[in-house]
């Protein structure tokens, strides 16, 4: 960004060099539109050094949640390799239908005893059995 103040400051040198004077109408523009390159250049170059620092910043978050994910998802992994899976298959469900609502049920036969509530109309299930 440095290049547009060195070209303002050529044009200034320009300006000054042809003995441009603000008390013509043509000079006072040339030397306003001047200014105003300036200010435009104070804008950009502000802009710029701002969004560099909203890009470091965002490069922080970035890497902090990365942290974040790495530590949950790992926590996660860790449970579901612990988990035997393979004591699935020996579980036998079976199917009840609830006598009150007559929802078909399909529950752990180990879980099945005289105090089993239907899910759908929260009576007792086995008991009227």
């Amino acid at each position: 960004m440095e290049f547009l103040r060195e070209r303002i400051s050529y044009l200034r040198g320009l300006a000054e060099g042809l003995e441009i004077e603000e008390s013509s109408r043509e000079g006072k523009l040339l030397l306003h539109i001047i200014d105003t390159l300036d200010d435009f250049a104070d804008a950009i170059i502000e802009n710029n050094e701002n969004q560099e620092d909203l890009e470091d910043y965002v490069e922080c978050i970035d890497e902090d949640l990365t942290d974040l994910e790495d530590e949950i998802y790992v926590d996660l992994d860790d449970e579901f390799e612990d988990y035997d899976y393979e004591d699935d298959d020996d579980i036998e469900y079976v199917d009840v239908e609830c006598p009150h609502c007559s929802e078909t049920i399909y529950l752990d036969r180990e879980l099945l005893d005289d105090e089993t509530i239907c899910p759908n109309c929260k009576e007792n299930m086995i008991k009227d059995i």
